[in-house]
Formats: C-alpha cells, sequence, structure tokens
C-alpha cells in the first residue's frame, strides 16, 4: 500500500466514508465532500481534520474539498452522455414525458449551457419564464412537463460565451428554482466530461445517471468516461441506452445497421451495468422531435422503446425507495 492510499484511508475513516472523486494532481489533493446532515460546526471540524492529514505528505502543496449536498426537494437524474451526437436530448425528453405519463410528478432541467435543444423538443421556444424571490418558475413544455432551459434565456441562435464558473451558476438557477410538487427532476446533461458535469456533481449531486450511446465503437470508448466520471463521485449508474440501434426502410422494411447493432448492451454487460433498452434510427421519431411533439407524447410503436426504459427507470426509483 502506497502512502497516498494510506492517506486515502484516513481521509475516508476521518470524513465517516462522506469523501469521493480523491485526486491528486501538481501537488493538489481534490475531493467532494457530502455535508449533508452536519452542523456548521461539524463540517469546519471534517475539513480542518482532512486538511491536517493531507498535510502529512510532503508532495502536497494544498487542498480543495467540493462541499456537496443532495438535494432533498427532488431526486436528480442526469442523462448524460461521453459525445455529442447520440441523441441524449431526446431520450432526456422522451423520458421525462414517459415518466409523467405513469404518474411520476417529473421536471425537466436542459444542463446543455452552450447548446440547449430542450424548448424545441417540448415545444416551448419563446417562452420567458417568471421568477419570484430570486428564483424561477418553470415552463410547462410538451406532454405537460415542467422545465427549464438556458435557451428560455437568451435569444433563439446568439452563441453563449460563458466560462465555466458563469455556466456553473446557470445550471444552479435551473436546478434550484420553484419545483413546485416535482419528485424527480431529469436533468439533459451536456455531452463530456468538463465543468457542468463537474458542478453537477458537487453542488446537486443526483441520485443516479443514465448514459446514451449509440451501438459504433466510438461512442462507447466516450460513454465509458462518461461512467467512469459518475462512478468515481459515487453517483449510481441507473443503465446505458443504446440509441439509433438499426434503420428500418420505409419503402422496403428491411432493417440495416449503419452504426452497427448491440454493442452498447454488451458493453453494459462488460461493464456489469443494467442495459435499459434500445431505440431504432427512425425518421419519425426525428421529424416528431423537430415538431416539438416527442414519441412518447402519444402512444404507437415509436414510444415503445421510450416507455420501456421509463419504467426500467421508474423500477430503480422504487428500488431506491
Amino acid at each position: 500500500m502506497t502512502e497516498f492510499d494510506m492517506l486515502s484511508a484516513r481521509i475516508t475513516s476521518l470524513s465517516q466514508g462522506r469523501t469521493s472523486a480523491l485526486r491528486l494532481r501538481d501537488g493538489v489533493l481534490s475531493m467532494v465532500l457530502d455535508i449533508g446532515s452536519l452542523s456548521a460546526g461539524e463540517r469546519r471540524e471534517m475539513t480542518g481534520a482532512i486538511e491536517a492529514a493531507a498535510r502529512t505528505l510532503p508532495e502536497i502543496t494544498a487542498v480543495r474539498i467540493a462541499e456537496t449536498m443532495e438535494k432533498r426537494g427532488c431526486t436528480i437524474i442526469a442523462v448524460a452522455s461521453g459525445k455529442g451526437g447520440v441523441g441524449k436530448s431526446t431520450v432526456s425528453a422522451n423520458l421525462a414525458i414517459a415518466l409523467a405519463r405513469m404518474g411520476v410528478k417529473v421536471g425537466l432541467v436542459d444542463a446543455d449551457i452552450y447548446g440547449p435543444s430542450q424548448p424545441r423538443l417540448l415545444a416551448s421556444e419563446g417562452q420567458k419564464p417568471l421568477a419570484e424571490d430570486s428564483k424561477m418558475f418553470p415552463i410547462i413544455g410538451a406532454g405537460g412537463v415542467p422545465m427549464l432551459s438556458m435557451g428560455h434565456l437568451v435569444e433563439p441562435g446568439k452563441a453563449i460565451a460563458w466560462r465555466g464558473p458563469m455556466a456553473g451558476n446557470a445550471l444552479s438557477q435551473l436546478v434550484d428554482a420553484h419545483w413546485g410538487d416535482a419528485e424527480v427532476l431529469i436533468v439533459d446533461m451536456p455531452p463530456g466530461t468538463g465543468d457542468i458535469q463537474l458542478s453537477m456533481i458537487q453542488k446537486h449531486k443526483p441520485a443516479g445517471a443514465v448514459i446514451v450511446s449509440t451501438p459504433q465503437d466510438l461512442a462507447l470508448m466516450d460513454a465509458t468516461r462518461a461512467i467512469s466520471l459518475f462512478e468515481q463521485a459515487g453517483v449510481p449508474m441507473i443503465g446505458l441506452v443504446e440509441n439509433m440501434a438499426g434503420y428500418a426502410c420505409p419503402h422496403c422494411g428491411e432493417v440495416s445497421d449503419p452504426f452497427g447493432a448491440g454493442g452498447a448492451e454488451s458493453a453494459a454487460r462488460t461493464m456489469g451495468m443494467p442495459f435499459l433498452g434500445r431505440i431504432p434510427l427512425s425518421i419519425g421519431i426525428r421529424l416528431a422531435s423537430d415538431a416539438g411533439t416527442p414519441p412518447a407524447t402519444a402512444d404507437g410503436a415509436e414510444a415503445e422503446p421510450f416507455t420501456a426504459i421509463a419504467a426500467r427507470v421508474k423500477d430503480w426509483l422504487a428500488a431506491r425507495g
């Protein structure tokens, strides 16, 4: 066991198992500390003890502790991907709608600060949220789902040129809104593993994550990075969704696999995580999404895969209480 391993074990003991994502890079030791249920005095005492223990290693020149508290009002589910273009936003929108149709009190947060697409998907473009006491009220989108997006706050098509801290603050405003009786927040994350993902984990630790990928190897490699980020932060994996899995020709009915087949299911099996289902590459899904009427708003063949995935997510929520 190395000195760093012994220090990690010591910090875990001092924090009563509340620390996660310990990393040592360029002399800086960073970690996430869950301060839920701790008083201010207990928090100061715990962070002081952790910093004192860390200073015993000469190679550590600075200690950074990101304090987080799990949101109690709503259960947060992050829908994420390792790369763009895999249909994560479409999955998020239809998952929220399908859960709402199953009786779950759900809200939707578009956390893709730089590329918000939920206003188009849920037919709420051009609407502006009301605010009270510096908190916004969500807008009602397609399927009756309350939602908030950076797309509701800026002019359509206008570039958002913000650095990380500004984007993180924007995310907090979207999450810490007047969500009323919502029990679950579906958070459509931006692709990758950058500042927004870290802010989400540190400030609003999700109860679980759904990872979206296409079957192709490159997308699965990137999805693995997203999974690793959440696992390091102690966020449970709800499961993996395979999108754009098979294309049925509308003329002859022949099914082809332009992005491969079964890759995400195989990867889920290899990683020991649940496989939530596959969604075909369908022009009907694309047209409905562009029109602001996601397939999950109605019954039919194109809604079935989203309904099945939502049912598995609902079962996961029930098992977690």
